[in-house]
This record gives C-alpha cells, sequence and structure tokens, in this order.
C-alpha cells in the first residue's frame, strides 16, 4: 500500500484536499474553526471544531457531496504572502490559527496563506493550481483528538480522507483498505481466539489463549529443532537483571528510555530486561572455554519488555511484553564469517518454509561522523563491517546499506519483509559485536596459552514470536497451515444417532493431531459454514456412506469437493502435509 507522505506528487495532492475539505465543512457549519490539517502515510486529516456538534455516519456524504461541489466549481488556489501582523488580523476571531501563529519564530515575518474561492487557510504548502485536480477523494473515517494532543484541551472533531489523481487509483487504493481490514491480525486473533488484551493487564501486553498458545509452541519447536541440529544450546534466564548489569553492557547510557523504570528491591535494584545478551554474556563466562570450544551457540525463547509509546502498541505486532528467538554466537574472529554464513542460511532456510518471498537485506553501519551514538574504535567498526559485506557479496544476495543505523555496538543485518499490507517490517536480524565481550571481560585460551577475546553474534531469526505470528496471521488471513493450526481436522457426524460411534472411534486414532468433533445437534449446514469461519483446514463429514465402507470423507477449507479415502490414505495424507510443512 502506498506511503502518501512519500510521494511528493500524492502528498502535495493530499494536502490540498485537506484545505479541501476545511471549506466544504466552513460551508455547512459557518462557526467552524480548524486546528492542522496535515498530511500522513494514509492520506490527511484535518482537526476541527464544531462546537457542540458531533460528527456521525450521516455527516459524511453531506460533506463529501459539499467538496464535490467545490471542486466541480474549479477555482484556483492562490498563495499570498503575509507579514505576522497581517495573519494576526486575518485570523482575529480564531483561537487555533492565533496559537499557530504566535508561536511562530520572531525571524518569520513572511508568512504564507493559500486562497481558494471563499476560503483562505495558514500553510506552508505547496498545493496543487487548482480544485479542480481534487476531484477523486474519499472521507475515510473521524475520530476525537485533543487539542495540541493534550487531555486538558478541548476535543477537537479528526475527519481523515484520501486523495488521488484518478478514480480507478482511487478505487484501487479503497480496495486494498478493505482487504487490509480483512488482514488485521488483530481482527483476526480475536475472531479464531488466538490472544486478548485487557486494560487490567495493560497497554502492549498481550495474553496468548490456547489456541494462540498452540501456534507459538509449534513456532518454538520448529525453530528449536533447527537451532538444535546447529549446535545451539538453550538456556534459561531471569526476566530482571539489576541496574549495575545494564551499565556494565552499556545498555543504560544507550538504551534507558526503551526500559521499564527500575525497581528498588532491599539492597539491590533491578529493572525488566529489555534483550537477554547481557544475561548471556554470565552464561559464557560461567566457565573458561578453549579456542577448541569455539563456537560457542547460546539460545533461548526469551520474555523481554520494552516501553512503547501508547499510542505505538497494535496487537501482536507493536508490544511491550514480547517473546524473543534469541541466541548469541561466540566466536574467534577466524571463525566470523562462517558463523555469519550459516546465520544468513538458516534464515533463507526458514522463509523457504514459511514461503516469504518478498525481502530485502540491510546491512546498518556507523555514522563515521557520530561518536556518541558508537563506540569510539574505527579499527573494530572497519573490520566488523567488512566481514559482513564479504559474506553478503559471497552469498549473491542484493542489499543496501543504512548508515547510522547500527547498534551502538557494532554493525547488523537486518531483514525487512514486505506483508500483503502495510510498511515493510524487520523479522530477522543478526549483529556483530566486538564491544561487549569486553565489557563482562570474556575471553578463550588461544592455542599458544595467550588469553583472546570472543566475537558475538547477536541473531533472533523470526524476530518476536509476536510479531512473527501477527506476520503470518495476516499474510494468510489467519488460514495457516496445517501443522500451524490450533484446530486441524474437525470431524462432522452426519446423524448423531447412527454416526457418532465412528467419529469418536476415528478421533481416538488420530492423537497425533488436534481434532475437534462436533456433536452439537446443528443442521449440517451450519456445522460446515461453522468449520470454514474457524478456518479449520480439513473438514470431516461422516455419514452412513463412510460406516459402511470404513472411509473416510473430507473437505478442505476454501474447496467445496468432497474427497472420499481409506484411513490408511488419510494417515498417509496427513503425515505427509505436517512432513512437508503443507
Amino acid at each position: 500500500m502506498i506511503n502518501i507522505k512519500e510521494d511528493e506528487h500524492l502528498s502535495r495532492l493530499n494536502h490540498s484536499c485537506a484545505h479541501l475539505l476545511a471549506q466544504a465543512v466552513k460551508h455547512l457549519y459557518p462557526e467552524a474553526k480548524f486546528w492542522v490539517g496535515p498530511v500522513i502515510e494514509e492520506g490527511f486529516y484535518y482537526d476541527i471544531d464544531l462546537g457542540d456538534k458531533v460528527i456521525t455516519e450521516e455527516d459524511i456524504p453531506i460533506i463529501e457531496k459539499e467538496m464535490k461541489k467545490i471542486a466541480k466549481d474549479g477555482k484556483r488556489i492562490v498563495r499570498r504572502e503575509i507579514s505576522k501582523s497581517e495573519a494576526l488580523e486575518m485570523f482575529k476571531d480564531d483561537p487555533y490559527k492565533l496559537d499557530l501563529i504566535d508561536r511562530m519564530d520572531e525571524k518569520e515575518t513572511i508568512i504564507s496563506c493559500y486562497t481558494q474561492g471563499d476560503f483562505t487557510d495558514l500553510c506552508r504548502g505547496p498545493h496543487v493550481d487548482s480544485v479542480k485536480e481534487l476531484k477523486h477523494f474519499k472521507l475515510l473515517k473521524f475520530s476525537g483528538a485533543y487539542f495540541k494532543g493534550d487531555a486538558k484541551n478541548k476535543m477537537l472533531q479528526r475527519i481523515y480522507g484520501i486523495c488521488f489523481d484518478t478514480e480507478e487509483d482511487l478505487n484501487k487504493h479503497l480496495q486494498e483498505l478493505e482487504d487490509a481490514k480483512t488482514r488485521d491480525h488483530r481482527k483476526i486473533g480475536k475472531d479464531l481466539d488466538i490472544f486478548m488484551s485487557h486494560d487490567l493487564v495493560g497497554k502492549g501486553m498481550p495474553l496468548w489463549l490456547p489456541n494462540g498458545a498452540i501456534i507459538r509452541k509449534e513456532l518454538e519447536n520448529y525453530i528449536y529443532k533447527k537451532e538444535q541440529k546447529l549446535g545451539y544450546k538453550h538456556v534459561y534466564t531471569p526476566c530482571v537483571g539489576t541496574v549495575d548489569l545494564y551499565k556494565t553492557s552499556g545498555h543504560w547510557d544507550h538504551y534507558k528510555e526503551n526500559m521499564f523504570p527500575s525497581m528498588k528491591v532491599d539492597d539491590e535494584e533491578f529493572v525488566l530486561r529489555p534483550m537477554n545478551c547481557p544475561h548471556h554474556m554470565l552464561v559464557y563466562g560461567n566457565d573458561i572455554h578453549s579456542y577448541r570450544d569455539l563456537p560457542i551457540r547460546i539460545g533461548e525463547f526469551a520474555t523481554d519488555f520494552r516501553y512503547e509509546a501508547s499510542g505505538a502498541v497494535k496487537g501482536l505486532e507493536r508490544v511491550r511484553c514480547m517473546c524473543q528467538n534469541d541466541a548469541h554466537l561466540f566466536v574467534r574472529p577466524d571463525q566470523i564469517g562462517d558463523e555469519f554464513r550459516k546465520v544468513v542460511e538458516l534464515i533463507l532456510d526458514v522463509y523457504h518454509d514459511f514461503g516469504i518471498k518478498n525481502y530485502k537485506f540491510r546491512l546498518s553501519l556507523r555514522d563515521k561522523e557520530d561518536k556518541e551514538k558508537y563506540f569510539d574504535d574505527d579499527k573494530m567498526w572497519d573490520e566488523a563491517e567488512s566481514k559482513l559485506r564479504n559474506v553478503l557479496n559471497d552469498l549473491g544476495l542484493n542489499y543496501y546499506e543504512a548508515i547510522g543505523e547500527a547498534a551502538f555496538y557494532g554493525p547488523k543485518l537486518d531483514v525487512e519483509v514486505k506483508p500483503a499490507v502495510g510498511p515493510e517490517v524487520t523479522l530477522s536480524t543478526c549483529q556483530l559485536d566486538f564491544l561487549l565481550p569486553r565489557r563482562f571481560d570474556l575471553s578463550y585460551i588461544d592455542k599458544d596459552g595467550s588469553k583472546k577475546i570472543p566475537v558475538v553474534l547477536h541473531r533472533a531469526i523470526f524476530g518476536t514470536f509476536d510479531r512473527f505470528t501477527a506476520f503470518l496471521l495476516e499474510e494468510t488471513k489467519g488460514i495457516l497451515p496445517l501443522w500451524l493450526s490450533p484446530i486441524q481436522i474437525n470431524i462432522i457426524p452426519v446423524n448423531n444417532e447412527y454416526h457418532l460411534d465412528y467419529c469418536e472411534n476415528l478421533k481416538a486414532s488420530l492423537l497425533n493431531y488436534r481434532v475437534t468433533l462436533d456433536d452439537s445437534d446443528e443442521k449440517l449446514s451450519y456445522k460446515m459454514r461453522e468449520s470454514s469461519i474457524k478456518k479449520i483446514p480439513i473438514t470431516v463429514i461422516i455419514g452412513q456412506k463412510e460406516v459402511d465402507n470404513n472411509t473416510i470423507s473430507y473437505r478442505l477449507l476454501g474447496n467445496n469437493d468432497t474427497i472420499t479415502v481409506t484411513k490408511d490414505e488419510f494417515y498417509q495424507y496427513l503425515e505427509g502435509r505436517i512432513i512437508n510443512k503443507d
């Protein structure tokens, strides 16, 4: 979906349309006063003071009709420059515009405003030449919004809209919005009982329901088996650490604003951990290691806590409590290339299994001029960045470099995935770190008997299970592959009196699968519809023919064809789909 704010032409078009909206509202509600009407990623909005009037669904078509009337009239949009004193006089009866003018820099002696017919508004612009260019728009929604975003101020009416050059582009965008609604993981999560939230627990603190817990556990089992084959050793570490732990790691100085406040217990000061690397440094440091022991790969499915602004939290995608698919690889300098390559190959393997194809690699590097944000060691940075770049080149992967986006302790690789709807999201990461082992005084005994400092690779393949689940739900519209579905098979007897025993025996034979048996008294058509609504991959229908022939008839989700097979054929079919991650 296009980002209006990033497209120069569409940004101008939508900003102009915000003024068209304001002019129409002024015609319909002469006492209306206006705060701001900026362009946003999704189009535009305008904050309006309508006195005691509250916008309703019935008002939107009326406003749109007036906007079309103004656009058809075709008035030119004229820019004028006025002095601050002229602006104060022009808007002397509008407290919102006066507030804007008063906050302008005293040196800003020239103020621009735009006039279209009988409507004039303050604006830096730019705008299109005429309102006749604003024919293809749609008002999308409305809400309340506090003046200046402060709950102590008056509640204004905020109206959102979108504008395009052609009716075709507008309709395409509106269809994408409808598709986005059906794909929204928050809606799917609620409909399929995957997760919930509650004010008593707190914003950004999702509760995984039984169906969601199955999905998460299957993801954990999946990645655990892959990591186990690659020599990872999993650990469990506490969800808190002392402030001194994060001072030692350096996170307290560089990441404190993203942490929850510290809490004092007895003579110690703790903080909810935002990341796991300091704990894993201590796990490594618990033993003496030889150069022969490396690489040492420490993994954990770790619960972390990060402060996200309340307005930014979103379902499972942006949370304050998350579970990371985290690992730290302790390697010798000569092993960096091989280990980094294995991480990238694991990412590619996982993406293949999940059918993820639309992604790109971002190599995040430091800004050499920023000596405060990044650890000041030019040799370390040059060596680290070169090693990662060489591996990506050797693998023949397309990537781009992002200057100034590295972590404070080293460069990193991010995999940016383009979901079915919405902006790109970062799922997988791998960060090279020469600094943290030094901070924790980590070492290994080299072949000559000397102590050497290991290098650490921080990596997360799924990123967090939370965000990865949100991504999967939106990509699949909740139609998950058989191996991952909370309910894999739903068995429906055509008639409980005659077919229920057969169904119960069948369910008992499917102990390795997640099976439900719908023995309710509802009609068969209703049961079938419910099975589809719950997005159960396989629905088995047992009638007299199946009982007499000792067979199984089933339908696949989204398909009205009924397939009849022997029990052995059915078991083989299920096993094949599970093995192939279908």
